[in-house]
């Protein structure tokens, strides 16, 4: 009897191993989507920011005007004459020179998140390198690196990127530079903490055991570890970019014609809204406010997705 209880006892416990290699495990990059995607708040956001992109890129082959166009028939009395019509092909209506809003608002959208994007990405990977390298130094080279940062961070941000627009050309490109210029600050002092956390870890005592250099050590252990908290804030610097883009804008300093973004297409319908064109006001508003509520959810279920204490 006491054999043939061993013998259910083997077959038993290779059913239960059997099971066990069936069972695929998950890595913590599955989990956090698959907590990202119960999130739904976040999904309705990416949804409509997907929607809104899909607009940018289809939305040309719908428009009867250009955004240069004008349209001469109706200059009379824009807020009779230019009001929004599917008829006449203005799906938005005019602006106060009787261009077609519909064809300027997709160009300010795809404006605004290119400054959103691009902005985010050169303050992400400067910052990223920046303060994983001062955190894996440490000593003196992190004591320099942090205080040069400080300095730097001390620096009115509005300021230089208005002093910029004033002495140098007021274009896209030195746009890009005024906002890239101090806007990976904050990255590098968040991936900096996070890097004295991970730079005693045994992974990376085994990197340097192995005789592996220093910078490799950065680039293959340290960063790859610090992509979680770099998506969560690339995320919600993106609008923070897109915001400081508008305001630059709304001030008369940023994109200039014939180019637009939505904080010079805000600025021109608030300059005219008591001639009773709110169209002009209320439509690219509503897709600023949509694209910046958008991102902060997104930004929001990302790192409650990506949050390790939730796992």
């Amino acid at each position: 009897m006491g054999m043939v209880h061993d013998i259910d006892r083997v077959d038993r416990i290779a059913e239960k191993l059997a099971e066990a290699e069936q069972i695929k495990g998950r890595s913590p990059w599955q989990d956090a989507m698959t907590r990202f995607f119960h999130n739904k708040a976040s999904v309705g956001s990416l949804i409509v920011l997907g929607l809104i992109l899909l607009f940018t890129i289809v939305g040309p082959y719908f428009a009867v005007w250009s955004n240069e166009e004008i349209d001469w028939d109706r200059m009379g009395d824009i807020a009779e004459l230019g009001r929004p019509s599917i008829e006449n092909g203005h799906y938005f209506g005019l602006d106060d020179l009787g261009r077609d809003l519909y064809a300027r608002t997709i160009q300010a959208t795809r404006t605004s998140l290119m400054v959103g994007v691009i902005g985010s990405l050169v303050a992400v990977v400067i910052g990223t390198l920046y303060g994983a390298v001062a955190g894996f130094a440490g000593g003196w080279v992190d004591g320099l690196m942090m205080r040069i940062v400080d300095i730097l961070i001390a620096i009115p941000y509005m300021f230089v990127i208005i002093l910029l627009l004033v002495i140098f050309e007021r274009s896209l490109f030195m746009l890009f530079v005024g906002i890239g210029v101090l806007s990976w600050l904050d990255m590098s002092r968040i991936v900096r903490g996070q890097t004295l956390s991970l730079k005693n870890r045994e992974f990376v005592e085994a990197a340097r055991a192995a005789g592996v250099g220093w910078f490799t050590t950065v680039r293959r252990h340290i960063v790859p570890n610090l992509l979680g908290i770099v998506v969560v804030y690339a995320t919600l610097l993106v609008p923070g970019m897109i915001m400081t883009e508008s305001f630059i804008s709304f001030l008369g300093l940023g994109v200039q014609e014939p180019n637009t973004s939505l904080g010079a297409l805000i600025n021109e319908g608030a300059g005219t809204i008591l001639r009773g064109t709110l169209w002009q006001l209320f439509v690219p508003l509503f897709f600023f406010l949509t694209i910046i509520i958008s991102l902060f959810f997104i930004g929001d279920g990302l790192r409650d997705a990506l949050d390790p204490k939730d796992r």
